[in-house]
């Protein structure tokens, strides 16, 4: 497993009433300190789970069950698999030896992994945790202060039972086209931002029926 060295960075972690300092040198202190905390803080709530956006991350939008976030340039994809959170479902999670940064997590009981992929010139993190997974490609520089804002908020999701049982009675969830596994790494961003893709066809489609409406308009 391929190590990243990084400046060290205080860092003040917020857990409830409590405020930890934190001196990090590397991705592995940073991820393990910030997820043995228990995090009780949120300021989202999604459907069917809820969850702490860091000071200098924004939220942007939302799509289904999955939020889109930006800070300092870099996009963050919220992904969260309610089925599988509702259902308890196990997964093995393999090594990546061929990864720039490989970590496999287990805090609290919940399990997890951060895999990071060169693309380019740029840098994939795919970061799961607890039922929740986030996205981002970035440069390299931005990688420890990346990782750490994925921390804080996967640390903080917590699931609405009720919700999520109401949205399976409703099949909020079957109709859905594609399920997206967030127990497998992609290793690549092929594909990789769907969240974006959905968004930017469905936006497509409405511009495409605009045009048509004011095409009839204009001919009548």
């Amino acid at each position: 497993m391929k190590k990243i060295i990084v400046l060290l960075t205080t860092i003040l972690l917020f857990t409830g009433c409590t405020i930890v300092r934190i001196d990090t040198e590397n991705l592995e202190n940073t991820i393990n300190v910030v997820l043995s905390k228990d995090n009780k803080l949120y300021n989202r709530v999604g459907k069917g789970y809820k969850y702490y956006v860091p000071r200098g991350v924004n939220y942007i939008d939302t799509n289904e069950l999955n939020e889109k976030l930006y800070s300092d340039g870099n996009y963050y994809y919220l992904y969260i698999d309610a089925i599988s959170y509702y259902h308890k479902k196990k997964y093995d999670i393999k090594e990546n030896e061929d990864a720039y940064y490989f970590q496999k997590i287990n805090q609290n009981g919940k399990q997890g992994y951060l895999e990071i992929n060169r693309q380019g010139n740029l840098y994939f993190v795919e970061f799961m945790y607890n039922y929740a997974k986030i996205e981002a490609l970035v440069p390299k520089k931005d990688l420890n202060v990346v990782v750490l804002n994925a921390s804080y908020i996967l640390s903080t999701v917590k699931f609405n039972n009720n919700v999520i049982k109401l949205m399976l009675n409703e099949t909020y969830f079957t109709n859905k086209e594609e399920k997206y596994d967030i127990f497998t790494s992609k290793k690549e961003t092929t594909n990789v931002l769907e969240y974006q893709d959905k968004k930017d066809n469905k936006e497509e489609e409405e511009k495409d029926r605009e045009t048509i409406i004011r095409e009839k308009l204009t001919e009548e």
